[in-house]
């Protein structure tokens, strides 16, 4: 449970929940929904919509407050935060669309394409984050108007595509942001296995629905 606070009142160590100010509860409240453990600050703003300055105040109150910490890759949830509030995985929801569901070319590690997608923007989708547990690893990008997150999950030998829209008249650019991730994952791969063809078996695409 979040609790609000003063930022100025003290935070008890003793006590498992966290308590924060309105803005920073408002930050986080992304950050959680997301199901991040790691993300850059350029893509949570462009999420959230948050004026850069405000962002920037957030992040370090929360920093102050041992939820998140600062990291040459961008910012980490911390142990701390994930036990206070229970952070759920980064993949699937009712808010996300379905997009493409494809098993991966056998013979390539899955790490290999995934430490070239990390920190990448690319066309009209810019790099938020990322998630990594026992199921996989989960990473986000989010379209330059921040209208739509595109979630990939490599798990299993599989991959899968998803898209969080706040309207539906966003889908289009969603999809078109997942066919275009889709098409760089697919020349990564090509290029890991040289002389090899691009192999992507039993590729799923879904229909959009309405929401």
């Amino acid at each position: 449970m979040i609790h609000l606070r003063g930022h100025d009142a003290p935070l008890e160590d003793e006590n498992p929940s966290v308590v924060m100010s309105a803005r920073d509860e408002e930050v986080f409240k992304v950050i959680g929904e997301e199901g991040l453990s790691m993300f850059t600050f350029d893509g949570l703003r462009r999420i959230t919509g948050v004026h850069p300055e405000t962002l920037s105040r957030s992040l370090e109150r929360l920093e102050e407050d041992g939820i998140v910490a600062k990291s040459p890759e961008g910012y980490n949830v911390t142990d701390k935060a994930k036990v206070a509030f229970g952070l759920r995985p980064a993949y699937g929801g009712d808010k996300r669309v379905p997009i493409l569901h494809t098993f991966l070319p056998y013979g390539t590690s899955a790490r290999v394409v995934i430490s070239a997608l990390k920190g990448r923007w690319f066309d009209t989708i810019r790099w938020v984050g990322m998630a990594e547990s026992e199921d996989g690893v989960v990473m986000k990008w989010v379209t330059d108007d921040g209208s739509a997150v595109v979630d990939a999950r490599f798990a299993s030998g599989q991959l899968d595509i998803e898209a969080r829209v706040a309207k539906e008249a966003d889908l289009p650019k969603a999809v078109r942001a997942a066919h275009q991730l889709m098409g760089r994952i697919s020349r990564l791969y090509s290029s890991a296995r040289p002389g090899s063809r691009v192999m992507m078996m039993h590729i799923e695409y879904f229909k959009p629905y309405a929401m």
